[in-house]
């Protein structure tokens, strides 16, 4: 892990995930820090908290790149290869956790990066 300067940028940026169980849209942070700081310096924020394993990236629906927190990685290995479920209707993002690599079906270990299932979340399906 590298040295991390915990600047108010940084733990602006770094609260969002904290208090979020969701994925968030590099796209929706940008938005939501436009007054406070410059695209390049959350980009930046990003790359630093994804290279030491605090979130990790996957790309959504229309190519927009997301961003979630990590679940039992360290700074050593990511653990965090797993689809993800998008919302085509309130395009909430969620990791699907739990996938098994099991050999046996497609006949070669596998590692999850990028697979995304789209469709609609339980609230919208039901209205």
């Amino acid at each position: 892990m590298g040295i991390i300067r915990k600047t108010k940028h940084f733990q602006k940026v770094l609260d969002e995930f904290s208090k979020s169980a969701r994925a968030i849209s590099a796209n929706s942070l940008v938005s939501r820090f436009a007054s406070l700081m410059n695209k390049s310096t959350i980009y930046r924020i990003l790359n630093k908290l994804e290279d030491d394993n605090i979130i990790h990236s996957f790309i959504g629906l229309n190519g927009l790149k997301w961003y979630a927190k990590c679940s039992d990685c360290s700074s050593q290995k990511h653990n965090d290869n797993h689809p993800h479920f998008q919302c085509e209707a309130c395009n909430e993002v969620r990791c699907i956790p739990n996938v098994t690599n099991e050999p046996e079906l497609i006949g070669s270990q596998f590692h999850v990066k990028n697979i995304l299932i789209s469709g609609l979340c339980s609230r919208c399906f039901s209205v």
